[in-house]
């Protein structure tokens, strides 16, 4: 694993732990950060880091709090506050 992929990896897991506390703002900047270090280095970023954000707005998505997650036909589809949808077909 290179220095960006474990950069990109520990900057999701600190978006993930701002969001729990409710940081909202300091998840949506390790995002955004973590999305900037991917392009740099043209590495894909993670499923789960894909799924769990918001790309309009950046947001450290959670479900029941910022997110709407339902499913339909075959798709979940993810709602943020922000009006930004996501479908990924079930796994």
């Amino acid at each position: 694993m290179t220095v960006a992929e474990e950069r990109v990896q520990r900057l999701h897991e600190l978006a993930r732990e701002a969001a729990a506390a409710c940081h909202d703002e300091r998840a949506k900047r390790y995002v955004r950060r973590a999305r900037r270090v991917a392009e740099r280095h043209r590495l894909s970023l993670p499923r789960e880091f894909e799924r769990f954000t918001c790309d309009r707005c950046d947001a450290a998505l959670r479900p029941g709090k910022n997110a709407r997650v339902r499913l339909q036909d075959g798709h979940v589809v993810v709602t943020c506050d922000c009006g930004n949808q996501a479908r990924y077909p079930y796994d």
